[in-house]
């Protein structure tokens, strides 16, 4: 199963600057305008190493990618980041709420080094389809720096919950707590040293297989550095990754839906909803209800979408009979994938009603407000979408499956910047 071990993380010194000053998101949520302004707070933001910038005068694409590697090899030498002592394991907690709903919880995950291995192993999982152009660019920073800049979230099976208690248990020492701004969430880090308590970690996590639940390219991307090294006597840096991982029974895993914004539509409004009544029960709705509507549809046991349309009402198309439809979708894939609600919109709505395919006429946002204002921006249409479960992810990784990209989003993220690990330390 899974082989995790303490490591000797970087972690930025207070030269460096106010912590919350040098945290970022994950450099795949953050637009250009948010990567300049948080490279804006201080110098020494974590996005100049994970997204550093491409100058007029650079000789290729390429020099961007080094400058990061050489930002990161002056910080240590000047004192901005330093080596942790002694071999640790780092406990990360997020206090937070909800957007929308006033619902607050208390995640705790363990940063780990990880033992990377092909899927084919059955003991890291994947759930979603991956972007090549995404592994291409993080391949590059992995060269470049040989350092895993950010860690990728997984998820472990914990029915009695004694890994979840022993992880959240064992003695460590607070070494930052500060809420972002942005988001009010509270972030708090803590480094595990203890080499009893380590011992332990290492011996409980080595019975669990892990599932990706965020950070498949990265994943992927160290996959590929490894290959690339060829065959080596015993295990090397180049085996190990950052994970943070998480009981499946943590009470504040939270899975929010991630909405589609449609760039195109091949036919208009009313023949949009005549071609979804043909297979759903169509009910008019003002854009700003559809999610409660969608949410009372699910509570039914029925599958729903919320259609945002010009003009200030769409409509929730539902169905108490997803499998019916599921079958009529062409194709490979399990019963069991395709009912997914992301599936049939997809592979059912997409493709077989309205003929749309690819990834090129649609656009993501996760933010349910921003999906409804997209339709009075010009969007000719925007789909509202309840979030799948952590058991179907479970269950469809179990199968060898995968869900389309960008199916499951895991509320909140990690941040960037809390702890770095480089090839050098093993």
């Amino acid at each position: 199963m899974a082989t995790v071990r303490p490591f000797h993380g970087l972690r930025f010194d207070a030269a460096a600057g106010d912590l919350k000053d040098l945290v970022a998101p994950p450099y795949d949520v953050l637009s250009p305008e948010e990567r300049d302004a948080y490279a804006a707070k201080n110098a020494h933001n974590v996005v100049h190493l994970t997204l550093p910038e491409q100058l007029p005068d650079d000789r290729s694409k390429f020099v961007k990618y080094a400058r990061s590697a050489a930002r990161l090899e002056e910080w240590r030498r000047d004192g901005k980041v330093h080596r942790e002592e002694r071999p640790a394991f780092y406990r990360y907690s997020q206090d937070f709420t909800v957007p929308g709903t006033g619902q607050t919880f208390h995640r705790t995950k363990l940063i780990v080094l990880l033992k990377v291995e092909p899927y084919e192993n059955g003991v890291i999982l994947p759930h979603e389809q991956t972007f090549p152009k995404h592994k291409e660019d993080r391949l590059r920073i992995l060269e470049a720096t040989r350092s895993h800049l950010e860690c990728i979230f997984g998820l472990y099976e914990d029915d009695d919950t004694s890994v979840h208690n022993l992880a959240t248990g064992v003695p460590g020492q607070d070494v930052a707590a500060f809420s972002t701004p942005e988001d009010g969430i509270h972030h708090r880090l803590e480094v595990v040293d203890d080499e009893e308590a380590c011992r332990a970690l290492v011996t409980a996590l080595a019975t669990k297989r892990l599932w990706i639940a965020d950070g498949h390219h990265r994943y992927e991307t160290a996959l590929t550095f490894r290959e690339m090294q060829g065959q080596k006597p015993g295990e090397v840096a180049e085996d190990f990754m950052m994970m943070a991982v998480c009981s499946m029974t943590d009470p504040g895993l939270v899975l929010l839906p991630t909405h589609r914004t449609l760039k195109t539509l091949p036919v208009g409004p009313d023949e949009l909803r005549a071609r979804m009544a043909a297979h759903f029960a169509i009910a008019e709705t003002p854009n700003t209800a559809l999610m409660t509507a969608m949410e009372d549809a699910r509570a039914e046991g029925k599958t729903a979408f919320g259609v945002a349309l010009p003009g200030g009402t769409g409509f929730v198309a539902s169905t108490a009979d997803a499998a019916a439809l599921a079958e009529q979708m062409e194709g490979p894939g399990s019963r069991r994938l395709k009912q997914l609600d992301v599936s049939l919109l997809h592979g059912f709505v997409f493709e077989r009603l309205l003929g749309l395919t690819g990834l090129d006429f649609f656009g993501y946002t996760r933010a349910e407000q921003e999906a409804v204002q997209s339709v009075e921006n010009g969007a000719p249409a925007a789909f509202l979408m309840t979030p799948p479960t952590v058991e179907d992810m479970r269950l469809i990784a179990l199968g060898g499956e995968k869900m389309p990209q960008k199916s499951t989003y895991y509320y909140p993220k990690l941040l960037s910047g809390l702890v770095v690990w480089s090839l050098k330390d093993l």
